[in-house]
């Protein structure tokens, strides 16, 4: 996902990608644990793209104040 489609979400939709990318960055974690998973470097992306979710949620709640 690019900066600009993060940047283009509502705050509903930016909640809601959060919380789906944590279940699914726990879900790869869990699964590369029993068994290795087919792409390791998955679980990288994941991190980031949770990252930049994050980061634009704490942009707006910082323009807010």
């Amino acid at each position: 996902m690019k900066n600009v489609e993060i940047k283009d979400l509502s705050p509903e939709d930016l909640a809601d990608k959060i919380q789906e990318s944590e279940k699914t960055l726990n879900k790869m974690r869990m699964d590369h644990t029993v068994s290795e998973l087919e792409n390791p470097m998955s679980i990288q992306h994941m991190r980031r793209l949770l990252a930049k979710l994050k980061t634009e949620k704490n942009n707006r709640k910082l323009q807010l104040n």
